[in-house]
């Protein structure tokens, strides 16, 4: 580990998702949601997985 900017910390995550996704998406990246958050968040968050990423795979512990 060493210290970083948040640029650099940014550019490298952003890099990972994108080979994720090239391998693939439906399969690679999956979300777990927090039943403690808002709704709002919550659905933001599940929007962000289903359109950007390309993925459906999204649980909570909701359903619980």
């Amino acid at each position: 580990m060493q210290p970083t900017s948040w640029s650099e910390a940014l550019d490298v995550t952003v890099a990972a998702f994108a080979r994720a996704r090239e391998r693939k998406p439906e399969s690679s990246f999956g979300m777990f949601s927090c039943s403690k958050t808002t709704n709002e968040l919550n659905y933001a968050v599940q929007k962000f997985v289903r359109s950007v990423i390309g993925s459906n795979n999204i649980d909570s512990c909701n359903r619980t």
